[in-house]
């Protein structure tokens, strides 16, 4: 064993030229596995860094949002405003509150057709996909 600028490192045998089969499937085992823990090592360092943006995102754009409806409110009382100086002013309050009820009519109308569309929410593809790959593997393995 030496030291070398703080790192212990041990010399171990060169392999043996005939090592039996359950040898080089022990260590196959034990590679596939250190192999594997890495992997989901490094996707959970992957997955984390992504989370704090998407929540770094998310805690911005709900700021925008909240913004963007003193945004709106503000944008209807000029409107009020503006009209009050062609017509009275609660004429002018009634129509800018008809064209609101319209819009919100619209969009409830196209929501609900949208979220029609959508249900049953399955994954009907990804369920197809996995389908195929467990018959391609029983397939292999009657072979």
């Amino acid at each position: 064993m030496r030291t070398t600028k703080g790192w212990t490192m041990t010399q171990t045998a060169p392999p043996s030229p005939e090592r039996s089969l359950g040898q080089l499937l022990s260590d196959l085992s034990e590679q596939t596995s250190r192999l594997v823990r890495a992997e989901i090592d490094l996707a959970k360092a992957e997955l984390v860094g992504r989370l704090k943006a998407l929540g770094a995102g998310a805690g911005l754009l709900a700021a925008a949002g909240v913004v963007a409806l003193y945004l709106v409110t503000a944008i209807l009382a000029t409107l009020v405003i503006v009209l009050d100086l062609f017509l009275p002013l609660w004429l002018a309050a009634l129509i800018v509150t008809t064209l609101l009820l319209l819009v919100v009519v619209l969009l409830g109308l196209l929501g609900v057709r949208k979220l029609k569309q959508g249900t049953p929410p399955t994954p009907a593809r990804a369920i197809e996909n996995v389908q195929k790959d467990v018959d391609a593997v029983k397939g292999g393995l009657a072979r």
